[in-house]
């Protein structure tokens, strides 16, 4: 296959890059908030399956500037979507557990009625439906808690702060499932694949690191693995206030990939040990 993938510099893209036949298009080449520029380059390029691993993703500024965030969110996910269809080719988007209101300690499942908290969830809430509207073979991948070597993620921020502080306190009353960007590739990748067989597997799903656990406790364990001796303490959400309400409740219900596409959870543990190996960063 030949996959064009959106994005070029992101977490997931980064992955993506390192496949053959991946074709990744970074800003300069596929303006997102230019959704007929985005359609046009699929045209383009003529692939046989399309990733979009690009997206707004600046939570709080999505705030400010959800007008935009609506654009490349929403409505440029549906153009490339109505693109695929026209080339009958599937098309694979990554959205975001941020479409739910995060209540409850139930791990949602996609077919969990959504209620995001801001205006970044309801921009990737309106790509979803444009997306599903569209009426190709399409996958939409919800993820969480995104981390892997490249970028600016949980795992790169603590390992510099864990380092120049003796103690930090992080918030411990969200939970969710951290990501390796890795795993999100490969699924991406597997599900792209499977569509073009079976269009009938299109839909949405669940994909996000487990065990579940909060973000104290995945500093605890990044210091761990990379032998940081700073302390952790725990404190609630409402201490470290954000323009956007970020999500109590992260936790996702992965059994309908793996039902589906024969797509497991991935084991965060293993991918950070990866991350750390790759930053030179391991114990």
């Amino acid at each position: 296959m030949s996959i064009l993938v959106f994005g070029k510099t992101g977490q997931v893209a980064r992955e993506l890059a390192l496949h053959p036949g991946v074709i990744c298009l970074g800003r300069d080449q596929a303006d997102l908030s230019d959704p007929e520029a985005c359609g046009q380059a699929i045209l383009a390029a003529q692939p046989t399956a399309v990733i979009n691993a690009a997206a707004y993703t600046a939570v709080d500024a999505a705030e400010e500037e959800e007008e935009l965030a609506m654009v490349v969110n929403g409505a440029t996910p549906g153009e490339m979507a109505l693109t695929c269809l026209e080339l009958g080719i599937p098309f694979v988007t990554i959205s975001t557990d941020y479409v739910f209101d995060g209540t409850g300690e139930t791990p949602w499942t996609p077919k969990h009625a959504t209620g995001p908290l801001g205006a970044y969830g309801r921009t990737k809430l309106a790509g979803e439906q444009a997306v599903a509207a569209a009426g190709g073979a399409y996958g939409i991948l919800r993820t969480s808690w995104v981390v892997s070597a490249h970028g600016h993620n949980f795992v790169k921020t603590m390992l510099r702060l864990g380092v120049e502080r003796e103690a930090l306190a992080i918030v411990g009353d969200q939970v969710g499932g951290p990501t390796p960007a890795r795993a999100i590739a490969g699924a991406c990748l597997q599900m792209a694949g499977q569509l073009a067989q079976n269009p009938g597997k299109s839909g949405v799903y669940h994909f996000a690191g487990g065990p579940d656990t909060s973000w104290a406790n995945f500093a605890r364990a990044i210091f761990a693995l990379a032998d940081i001796t700073c302390r952790v303490t725990d404190i609630p959400s409402a201490d470290y206030p954000t323009p956007a309400a970020r999500p109590l409740n992260s936790r996702m219900d992965c059994t309908l990939l793996e039902t589906v596409f024969d797509i497991p959870r991935p084991d965060w543990q293993a991918g950070l040990r990866d991350i750390l190996k790759d930053l030179g960063a391991a114990a």
